[in-house]
């Protein structure tokens, strides 16, 4: 029997329908009718022929006609909404779709399977696993250790041992034995009274890393979880069920309580989760829709859910990876620039970072000459003013590996740190099948994640700040020999004017973002939890630093594109035209003023990484003036980032081991110039 899921003025209505004949207009009174029924004073309404409604797909929010049929309008257990004449839309509603709007959306469901054994997953694993690219499942060797695990669990509970969080209370109440016959109402009463986060929740993507991370942690076999319940929560995983964790309420220990209780609250049926299928609902309607039937918590199990830094973890997973994007393309923007504004290569010789032996350095170095060296690439910008005489560049232009440099090097730091912490066991407390013994410590702690995503922001902004003084370069004509604002006709046109603003307002905010959140700490329960690691604030802030540094530099990119157009028609190196015709493919030269902001999107979008699978199939690309409607729509597939079109000239470089290419010039000074001049013996008459 075909059965919808209806949203009728805030409450969820199952409604079973019978018969093929019954019309979408059908479903909305008889759930109207239900509304209706549950209420003392009817809802206001004298009857249900008094109510007048539209009926839409909450997915989408398209309208449906009430006189279609509802074998052909609609699919069995999908999900829509009564919206009732008169009413207005609270401010709170929820939309069916995570943020951002889409042409086209379609939802993949992943054929791969991830295997988690709680000590291999990496960050680019973590990271894919978000964005749906990956089911879930263990291996035999964690099954086996989850399986001993819960058979210490169960010991305890058998014997009636004293053991903190499994026959206690938690927290002050650690003293307070828990009869055993209300061991399982204590597991459901920590998820609901510890389900008290704030904010606005996290996008689906988010929520799949931190459900994926949870389960890693789990697999481990120090959790004390039944296997039942954790292959439970994995089929719920692998269905894209997926609870409403608001993204504010967690101070960092003892771990992220407030945002895996609202995690666990999904589980067990409680709490609103969102699905590809249903959008948001109500957490049982939606793991009914995927024929799964919510969590049973077992002793220790509600415990086991919310225990653990995995929140910081999975956020500041997202933060490495999105850092080392950007930075890499960085090197690419900024180069660029150098070209742009008539830079030298001389300061990325080899032997000037090889006496400075920096790693990242060295690499960025590399990296500069890889795309800029003329005698390999060559470049009719770079040599249209070798014989200048400019003695050296701004240290915006000649410092970049040193800056940049230690930006890679930062996060190669914190990799390594949120890669340790993936596949760490961060409950309280632990259960040690080999020992049969649970012991309580302090891994639940994040000052680990907290410390090293402070330090990773004050590392990324540094890529902004940089790039935002190289932006003020290219836009000032007494420093860039362009017109001013990169623009013709400039006083009529504005040009990247307030585009540079855009730039220091950003720049300006990450400089407040950059305050260590990790040096704060607040006592909590009841002096219990007296030092905490704020690290919730210090993944999510350096999450913002990481954003406007992709802003900063996609107005870089911009702007130096243009910059190029008033050099026509000299053209820069191989790898660089590469990059040029790419942001050209998205937006068009800058002949006159018009919306800037639809231009900034495009080119942010060539710095970021690959879709999700439940985004759409299709893309609006909004900076490509003067096409058909069609020609606007860029397959998902064909988004190439930055990095892309100019890594194989880099890797070549590399391969190859091409000489270092050393221009000379009149300003550039070595002794063997000087031993040429001199060598020639003047004759008398030349005295």
């Amino acid at each position: 029997m075909p059965r919808y899921t209806v949203h009728v003025r805030g409450e969820w209505l199952a409604v079973p329908c019978q018969g093929a004949q019954l019309t979408v207009g059908w479903l909305g009174r008889e759930a109207v009718r239900r509304y209706l029924k549950n209420k003392p004073d009817n809802g206001g309404f004298a009857s249900v022929d008094d109510v007048r409604f539209l009926m839409r797909r909450c997915k989408g929010l398209g309208l449906l006609d009430n006189e279609d049929l509802l074998e052909v309008a609609l699919e069995d257990n999908e999900f829509v909404e009564v919206v009732i004449e008169g009413d207005a839309m609270s401010p709170d509603f929820i939309p069916s779709q995570p943020e951002g709007v889409y042409l086209y959306s379609k939802y993949q469901e992943p054929k791969k399977y991830i295997d988690l054994d709680g000590d291999s997953l990496t960050t680019d694993d973590l990271v894919s696993l978000g964005k749906g690219h990956y089911k879930i499942k263990l291996t035999p060797v964690a099954e086996q250790k989850v399986q001993q695990s819960r058979e210490v669990i169960d010991k305890i509970i058998e014997e009636k041992t004293v053991v903190y969080g499994i026959t206690t209370g938690f927290g002050k109440f650690a003293r307070t034995v828990i009869p055993v016959n209300k061991l399982q109402e204590l597991q459901v009463n920590l998820v609901r009274s510890h389900a008290s986060g704030v904010g606005k929740p996290f996008s689906p993507e988010r929520c799949r890393m931190l459900l994926a991370l949870r389960i890693n942690v789990l697999a481990k076999g120090y959790s004390g979880i039944s296997l039942e319940t954790l292959k439970q929560v994995i089929e719920i995983f692998n269905a894209s069920c997926l609870s409403y964790v608001p993204e504010k309420g967690t101070v960092g220990a003892s771990g992220d309580l407030a945002p895996l209780s609202h995690l666990a609250l999904g589980l067990i049926g409680e709490g609103k989760m969102w699905s590809p299928k249903s959008g948001w609902a109500e957490a049982k309607y939606v793991l009914q829709a995927h024929g799964l039937k919510p969590v049973v918590l077992k002793p220790k199990e509600g415990l086991a859910l919310i225990n653990g830094t995995q929140m910081i973890t999975s956020l500041g997973c997202e933060a490495v990876e999105r850092a080392s994007a950007i930075a890499r393309q960085a090197d690419i923007v900024a180069a660029l620039t150098l070209e742009v504004l008539k830079g030298t290569t001389k300061a990325f010789d080899t032997d000037i970072h090889a006496v400075r032996p920096h790693r990242g350095q060295i690499e960025v170095a590399f990296r500069f000459r890889s795309l800029l060296d003329s005698d390999h690439h060559p470049s009719e910008i770079a040599e249209s003013h070798r014989f200048c005489d400019r003695v050296q560049d701004a240290y915006t232009l000649r410092c970049c590996p040193q800056v940049h440099g230690v930006v890679n090097d930062t996060i190669a730091f914190v990799k390594g740190i949120i890669t340790t912490e993936l596949n760490s066991a961060t409950d309280n407390p632990m259960v040690f099948a080999s020992r049969g013994e649970t012991i309580s410590g302090g891994n639940f702690h994040g000052e680990y994640p907290a410390k090293a995503l402070d330090f990773l922001a004050i590392g990324v902004h540094e890529l902004a700040a940089i790039s935002e003084r190289r932006i003020e370069r290219l836009c000032n004509p007494s420093l860039s020999e362009l017109p001013a604002f990169l623009v013709a006709e400039g006083g009529l046109n504005s040009g990247f004017m307030i585009a540079h603003c855009t730039a220091a307002a950003l720049v300006s905010e990450s400089k407040a973002l950059c305050h260590p959140s990790s040096v704060d700490s607040l006592s909590t329960s009841a002096a219990t939890e007296d030092h905490v690691s704020m690290g919730g604030w210090a993944a999510r802030k350096a999450l913002r630093v990481i954003e406007h540094a992709e802003h900063v530099l996609a107005i870089e990119l911009l702007a130096a594109c243009q910059g190029i157009e008033f050099l026509r028609p000299l053209k820069t190196t191989t790898p660089l035209e590469k990059v040029y015709d790419l942001v050209r493919s998205v937006v068009r030269p800058w002949i006159k003023d018009r919306f800037m902001a639809p231009d900034i999107e495009a080119a942010h979008s060539l710095l970021l990484e690959q879709k999700a699978s439940w985004l759409p199939d299709y893309f609006l690309v909004l900076g490509c003036y003067g096409k058909s409607k069609e020609s606007l729509l860029l397959p998902a597939a064909d988004f190439v980032k930055v990095w892309d079109v100019a890594s194989p000239y880099i890797e070549k470089y590399r391969m190859e081991h091409i000489p270092e290419s050393r221009p000379q010039s009149p300003t550039a000074f070595s002794l063997q110039s000087l031993h040429r001049k001199s060598s020639k013996i003047p004759e008398t008459e030349d005295l």
